[in-house]
C-alpha cells in the first residue's frame, strides 16, 4: 500500500504549538531518550487511581452521598461522568458557544437499513449541513478516543458504517484543518458569572521521521516513545509497517488527541490568560448547566489562544474529564494526585451546591447501567485511527 497522502514534511507538523523534540531521530537537547516520558506515564490507569478511589469514600462521608458528583453538571446525564451522550452535550450550547464548535451531524445506525441507503443518508445529511469530506466520525457515546476515525470519501464512510454497531449513534464532525490541540480543563461554581481555568494541556500526535532508509516498523522500535506502546502502532498500521519512509518525512502514528492512543501531552499551564478565561466565561454561561469539564479545542497558534481567538470546540467533556496535564514527561507522580484531589474536592462541593439547589443525584445502579452500556459499545466500535 502506497504511504501517499498519509505523511508530510517533518517541518509542517505542530503548526502553531511550541517546539517538540521527542520525534525518535529528530530527539535532541532536553527531550533526550531518557526524558521521552515519566516513569508512570504507562502505567495502568486503574493503579494510578487507586488513591483516588479512596478519597472519593472520604468525600462521601462528609458529604453523605456516594454519588453526589453525578449533579455536578445537571443538564447532562450524570454530569458527563460516563455513559454521556457528546451530541446531547453539544446540543445544549445556545448560539454564542455554537459558533465555537465544529459543525457536525449525527447519525443513527439503522439495522433496517442497507450500508448503502445509510450512506446515502449520511451524505445527504452532510451536504444540509454545509459539511464535506474530510470529517472526523466518532462514536456518540465513548471515552479515550475509542473509535475515531477520519473519513476522506463515501467509500471509506461506507466501510465505517458497516463496522460501526447497528442502532446506535455516531458524528461526523468537520475536520478542522489545523494541526494545534489543546484540552482546556473549566471550572465554575454554580450561582456565579466567571468561573477559571484550571489547566490546558497541549496535545501533540505522535509521528515517526523517515530516513530514507529504515521501515516504519524499524522507526517504531527506535522512537524513545513509540516503542513503549508499539503494539498499538504495529496494529494501526500493520499493512504498512515494512514501508520504507522518505528522508525528513513525518508518518502520523495516531489522529485521536487521547494519550491513552499514543498523543503526547505537554503542560500549557502558560497558556492561560485573563482573555482565555473571559472568552470561556462567556461560552460556559451559554451551555446550559456546565460548570465543570474539559473542553477540547483545535486552534490556529498559542498567540491567538491566549488572546481567546482562532480555536474551535471538537468536544466539551463533564464530570470524569481529567486535567491532562499530569500526563506531562516533567509531571512529578505527587502532582499528579494534587491535581487529581483538587479536581475531585471541586467536584463534590459543586455537586453539593447543586443537590443544595433541588437536584437529585443519581444511583449508584444508574452510574453502573451507563458504564456497562459504554463498555458494550466501546468493545464494538471500529479500530481508531
Amino acid at each position: 500500500m502506497s504511504l501517499s497522502g498519509l505523511t508530510k514534511p517533518a517541518e509542517d507538523i505542530y503548526k502553531g504549538m511550541p517546539k517538540l523534540e521527542t520525534l525518535g531521530l529528530a530527539a535532541t537537547g532536553p527531550d533526550s531518550p531518557e526524558r521521552a516520558y515519566s516513569f508512570f506515564e504507562f502505567w495502568p490507569v486503574q493503579l494510578i487511581y487507586i488513591p483516588v478511589i479512596f478519597q472519593w469514600l472520604w468525600l462521601s462521608l462528609r458529604y453523605r452521598s456516594l454519588t453526589l458528583p453525578l449533579v455536578a453538571n445537571p443538564s447532562i446525564p450524570l454530569s458527563g461522568f460516563v455513559g454521556e451522550s457528546k451530541t446531547a452535550i453539544l446540543n445544549l450550547a445556545g448560539a454564542h458557544a455554537r459558533s465555537y464548535i465544529a459543525p457536525f451531524i449525527t447519525l443513527y445506525n439503522d439495522a433496517g437499513l442497507s450500508i448503502t441507503e445509510r450512506c446515502n443518508n449520511a451524505t445527504s445529511k452532510l451536504q444540509q449541513a454545509n459539511i464535506r469530506f474530510p470529517v472526523v466520525a466518532k462514536p456518540d457515546i465513548g471515552c479515550r478516543g475509542a473509535g475515531v476515525k477520519v473519513i476522506h470519501q463515501t467509500k471509506e464512510l461506507a466501510q465505517y458504517l458497516a463496522q460501526f454497531p447497528a442502532n446506535s449513534y455516531l458524528l461526523l464532525q468537520h475536520k478542522v484543518p489545523l494541526e494545534a490541540e489543546a484540552g482546556i480543563f473549566y471550572i465554575r461554581e454554580p450561582g456565579t458569572k466567571k468561573g477559571y481555568i484550571f489547566s490546558i494541556t497541549l496535545k501533540y500526535a505522535p509521528y515517526v521521521v523517515g530516513d530514507g532508509r529504515h521501515t516504519l516498523k524499524q522507526l517504531i522500535e527506535q522512537d524513545p516513545r513509540a516503542s513503549k506502546i508499539a503494539h498499538l502502532y504495529f496494529d494501526r498500521h500493520r499493512d504498512k509497517l515494512d514501508k520504507i519512509i522518505a528522508d525528513k518525512q513525518a508518518y502520523r502514528l495516531a489522529f485521536a488527541g487521547s494519550h491513552c492512543k499514543g498523543s503526547i501531552f505537554r503542560n500549557g499551564q502558560e497558556l492561560i490568560t485573563v482573555e482565555l478565561a473571559r472568552v470561556f466565561d462567556k461560552i460556559a454561561d451559554d451551555v446550559d448547566g456546565f460548570y465543570y469539564g474539559r473542553i477540547d479545542v483545535r486552534f490556529e497558534n498559542t498567540e491567538n489562544l491566549k488572546q481567546g481567538k482562532g480555536f474551535q470546540i471538537l468536544e466539551i467533556n463533564g464530570a470524569s474529564s481529567e486535567a491532562t496535564h499530569i500526563w506531562d514527561r516533567d509531571t512529578r507522580l505527587a502532582a499528579v494526585y494534587k491535581t487529581l484531589f483538587y479536581q475531585y474536592r471541586v467536584l463534590f462541593k459543586i455537586g453539593d451546591m447543586n443537590r443544595k439547589a433541588g437536584h437529585k443525584p443519581a444511583s449508584l445502579w444508574q452510574l453502573l447501567q451507563a458504564y456497562l452500556r459504554e463498555r458494550k459499545l466501546v468493545r464494538q466500535y471500529p479500530e481508531t485511527d
